[in-house]
């Protein structure tokens, strides 16, 4: 699908060997944002931007240090890629972000609505609500809480869940990231995190839906 991506990048040789993907516009369906900016820091610039947008975040970093990534997950990023990287993978990653945010879902649940308790998830419209209050997720929360909402009692493991959420060649895939996305979710879905009602973890394998 075409989409308008807006690039937050200092270094130009990056940007000018991404601006294929660029078209200007005050309302970007993806934004690509690199971590080391001049004066203020990729990971501010996304804590702003989440304020006013739900747009899929695509992390652009030089630094390969875990820290980095788990930081820009927590703060609301959909995915990172480390530098350098080929236009492939960039485009390959962009695909699967857009496709996932605003495209068809390809599963038997496309069009329902499902409901646990005051939980409510809407798969054609992709909104959530617990008690009547609208939940915001990133791209890759509601996807995670979609697939597992819509079995509820079967356990997937990280691994499972990684493939689920990336539909494309990853040249690196952590199932760490998968912890990270999890807990988000339960911080905001959750009446009690510490307690969770809905995302039950399965100790050594990995996560389920609560069937009660």
């Amino acid at each position: 699908m075409a989409g308008t991506i807006m690039i937050v990048e200092d270094e130009p040789a990056v940007a000018r060997g991404v601006q294929v993907a660029r078209f200007a516009d005050i309302a970007p369906d993806l934004i690509l944002l690199d971590v080391r900016l001049p004066g203020i820091d990729g990971f501010e610039v996304c804590r702003r931007l989440r304020r006013e947008t739900r747009a899929p975040v695509l992390f652009l970093t030089a630094r390969a240090d875990e820290v980095d990534k788990v930081v820009g997950l927590e703060i609301g990023a959909d995915d990172y890629l480390v530098k350098p990287f080929s236009v492939r993978e960039l485009v390959s990653r962009i695909k699967a972000l857009l496709r996932r945010a605003y495209g068809e879902l390809a599963d038997t649940q496309t069009g329902r609505t499902l409901r646990r308790g005051d939980l409510v998830i809407d798969m054609e419209r992709r909104r959530v609500t617990r008690g009547g209050e609208r939940i915001s997720l990133t791209t890759t929360e509601f996807d995670l809480l979609r697939h597992l909402a819509a079995k509820p009692g079967r356990v997937y493991t990280r691994s499972q869940l990684l493939e689920l959420v990336r539909d494309y060649e990853a040249l690196e895939a952590d199932e760490r990231t998968i912890n990270v996305h999890i807990s988000h979710i339960r911080d905001k879905i959750e009446p009690d995190p510490a307690q969770p009602r809905y995302i039950k973890t399965v100790r050594g394998v990995g996560y389920a839906f609560s069937e009660d």
